[in-house]
């Protein structure tokens, strides 16, 4: 019984020297790490600050300091298992082999998909910063490109989008050349003097100085008959950036139109 307490405090002793052997090297690791995100974070903010005034494309400038910041966390993590003395994780992890790499990799398979589905929407740029992009069902403002998703605002909220979603399905960006199409549709009572009405629509397209007319298709057409009306489809052009809202001028609009027909006699329904 002696010689087998003897043996387990042999153990425990063991694991003691062990312990106090490699916490140096444990505190170091995490000092790497810790400075290594450091780095990396003031990098990405002067990277991205130095890109986009040179790149005037502040979604792919952003990208590019995003992908900086990554590779430069990357390098770190790599060198604390060098300093720890797990020389063949940091070899599995660079040549990509081994069963543990091949785990890691599966697991993390949506992930890289996305990772690699961001370097395609940022090189190929469907998009711009405060585009008006719908796609699986989501409809919003572009705010970001992050290196896993994209961030859309819609009706004050954030919605993340993956980015392989983005390469996969239909996407539809409503700006074109820095500009926003708007339309909607007005019924009118069956009779009315419709190209009057037309008329009309038109003067309040052309009085509304936020609509522009640089060769794009404004227009006020009759799209169609639902029973006894009339429906007429109005579309126009308003310059958008990073503030415009996909509503409120259209609401404007909207209300100058329905106003103007009112007040020459026209019935709306």
């Amino acid at each position: 019984m002696e010689e087998f307490f003897h043996d387990i405090f042999k153990h425990i002793e063991g694991y003691y020297y062990n312990l106090v052997d490699i916490t140096p090297k444990i505190l170091l690791a995490i000092l790497v790490v810790l400075i290594s995100w450091f780095i990396a974070a003031r990098v990405k903010v002067f990277a991205d600050r130095k890109l986009k005034t040179k790149m005037h494309d502040p979604l792919l400038a952003t990208f590019i300091a995003n992908l900086i910041k990554a590779v430069l966390i990357i390098i770190g993590l790599l060198f604390m298992f060098r300093v720890i003395g797990l020389n063949g994780v940091a070899q599995s992890v660079l040549a990509g082999a081994g069963i543990s790499a091949f785990v890691i990799g599966f697991a993390l398979k949506d992930i890289g998909e996305n990772f690699l589905a961001g370097i395609l929407l940022a090189f190929k740029r469907p998009f711009s910063v405060g585009d008006i992009i719908e796609s699986n069902g989501v409809k919003g403002k572009v705010v970001a490109l992050n290196l896993r998703d994209t961030q859309v605002k819609s009706d004050s909220k954030n919605i993340y989008i993956p980015n392989a979603l983005l390469i996969k399905n239909t996407l539809v960006n409503f700006n074109s050349e820095g500009y926003l199409l708007q339309d909607f549709t007005i019924g009118l009572e069956y009779g009315s003097d419709y190209r009057k009405a037309i008329e009309i629509i038109t003067n309040v397209m052309k009085t509304d100085t936020a609509i522009v007319d640089k060769g794009y298709s404004n227009s006020a057409v009759v799209s169609g008959i639902t029973g006894s009306t009339i429906q007429i489809n109005i579309r126009y052009w308003v310059q958008t950036d990073r503030t415009v809202t996909d509503g409120k001028h259209r609401s404007e609009v909207v209300i100058k139109v329905a106003e103007a027909l009112k007040e020459n006699d026209f019935t709306i329904k």
